[in-house]
């Protein structure tokens, strides 16, 4: 069984973890629902996200099940605010050093370099915060590629791209046959299409 538990808090990009919960939940059910996919916030409650959806989590940082993946979206929350906000930065390293991937989104990366989970490690953001990210320093920014994959980390551009870095984890996890039924199930057919292909 694989639990995936995504981080949701204010200014969260909505795909940033709407488009991996889609691919994560239908490999599940293409799993016969024996996999777990579960929102987690700071708090109980609705928690707004960038452009206005309101989402409902599941469970807090204190009680969600042990994750397997752990995923961190972007949006103007994950690099304005919550690299600030220690209760979630402490959160994240911790669950990062214990999860057997950790995936990211867009200026996710921003949250999981203020939570040291990317020191020292190849990295892909959205194109436009690419500079910003650099300049924090301790991290390579990987350019011009969809989704970067180093050891147990992936992370990817903004929005649409974190479509294609959950496909090639769950992929990695499950099987390239698997992922292609869940990449046909979503409709999803972007040009190149999910092909298995080694992540720059």
């Amino acid at each position: 069984m694989t639990t995936y538990g995504l981080l949701v808090f204010d200014d969260a990009e909505e795909l940033d973890f709407v488009g991996p919960w889609e691919v994560f939940t239908v490999s599940a059910r293409e799993r016969d629902g024996g996999d777990r996919v579960v929102l987690i916030a700071e708090r109980p409650g609705p928690v707004r996200c960038n452009k206005g959806l309101r989402v409902l989590p599941d469970h807090t940082l204190v009680d969600h099940p042990p994750l397997d993946v752990l995923h961190v979206p972007g949006g103007q929350g994950a690099r304005e605010a919550q690299p600030h906000n220690p209760v979630i930065t402490d959160w994240v390293a911790k669950t990062a050093e214990r999860a057997d991937w950790v995936h990211a989104v867009c200026t996710g990366t921003f949250l999981l370099h203020a939570a040291g989970s990317v020191r020292g490690r190849r990295v892909a953001t959205h194109w436009s915060h690419e500079d910003t990210l650099e300049a924090l320093g301790d991290v390579t920014v990987v350019r011009d590629a969809r989704y970067v994959v180093d050891g147990n980390l992936v992370t990817s551009q903004g929005v649409s791209a974190g479509i294609d870095s959950a496909l090639w984890l769950v992929g990695r996890l499950h099987g390239r046959d698997h992922a292609r039924r869940v990449r046909r199930y979503i409709q999803y057919d972007p040009a190149p299409p999910y092909l298995a292909d080694e992540p720059v």
